[in-house]
């Protein structure tokens, strides 16, 4: 079957078309034909070898962390409900042997698949997955939270932002989210009860329209030891990538608690996915594409995310 992968780390030019074997489902699996695969800064991570997901033996190694597509084989007691035919969605953990979603077929145990969102787009589908789980597992992490808490949201006009907003709007939550200039009317359209401008001075934006302090804050933007002033005394901030020093010392003194977000904690959580794609379906949750773009541009797809200004998520087409 064709893939994306690499052989090699460094920058978008080592991605490229390879042939793997193609895989078929085993007993408490189920087989997607790929349709869509949404390119994520964890992949970026994955091809320049920063992150923890490593080459196994001499094979290619298979980014991508969300797929969506169309189950067209089910193992030995694996369908879990699911039939030939259906539009699924999944999270992928580019850990295993196999890798990541960037490939025609994807095998998973069948508590990893639900069935898509009706009405979306393949395309659309694949943008849910890690980026809603990312942001659902940040705000149960902070929780549980009464009805009409703060909650502080960076990076809000980003995918794991948005969604975060969206996800806090649904609760019931009052949201002030952070937005450049030409993102406020998608920040605003997403629910947010109020948008600052994003950048240096954005804690102190958030305290004016909260002056005892947000309750919570899910920090997308990764924003760090700033952000901790716009959070009360005993509140708690969502962290997306290691607190450091500045942010630990920071936090202890005014007894700020920082909540990693480990999305991974979720693989094979079909509920929690279950739940994102209802939301949808309750149009709660907006899934959103920014282009679409055949499987073999997957090096162009990488450099149009890295330079930055990408609002939703670029998809993989296969």
């Amino acid at each position: 079957m064709r893939a994306v992968g690499l052989l090699r780390y460094g920058g978008p030019e080592v991605l490229r078309i390879v042939d793997v074997p193609t895989p078929h489902a085993g007993p408490g699996e189920v087989r997607v034909r790929v349709h869509a695969a949404a390119v994520n800064p964890a992949d970026t991570l994955i091809r320049t070898g920063a992150s923890a997901v490593r080459r196994h033996g001499d094979r290619p190694l298979i980014p991508g962390l969300d797929v969506a597509g169309v189950v067209d084989e089910i193992g030995p007691g694996g369908g879990a409900g699911l039939a030939i035919g259906d539009s699924v969605m999944a999270m992928v953990n580019p850990t295993r042997p196999d890798g990541g979603g960037y490939a025609e077929w994807v095998v998973l145990p069948a508590s990893w698949v639900v069935p898509a969102p009706v009405g979306v787009s393949h395309a659309e589908a694949a943008t849910l997955p890690m980026n809603g789980l990312t942001a659902l597992h940040a705000l149960d992490q902070l929780g549980p939270l009464p009805p009409g808490a703060t909650v502080v949201v960076t990076g809000a006009a980003g995918a794991v932002g948005g969604y975060a907003v969206q996800l806090a709007v649904a609760a019931g939550h009052r949201v002030l989210a952070d937005a450049a200039p030409r993102d406020r009317e998608l920040v605003t359209a997403l629910g947010a009860d109020a948008v600052v401008e994003r950048g240096p001075g954005v804690a102190d934006r958030f305290r004016a329209l909260a002056p005892d302090g947000a309750d919570v804050a899910v920090d997308a933007a990764l924003v760090g030891a700033e952000l901790l002033a716009a959070v009360r005394d005993g509140g708690a901030v969502a962290v997306l990538r290691g607190a450091g020093p500045a942010d630990l010392a920071g936090a202890a003194r005014r007894g700020v608690t920082l909540v990693p977000v480990f999305v991974h904690a979720y693989d094979g959580r079909r509920d929690k996915l279950d739940l994102l794609r209802g939301l949808v379906e309750e149009g709660d949750l907006t899934p959103r594409v920014a282009d679409r773009l055949p499987a073999e541009q997957a090096a162009r797809a990488h450099r149009l995310l890295e330079a930055g200004g990408v609002r939703g998520r670029l998809v993989l087409e296969f």
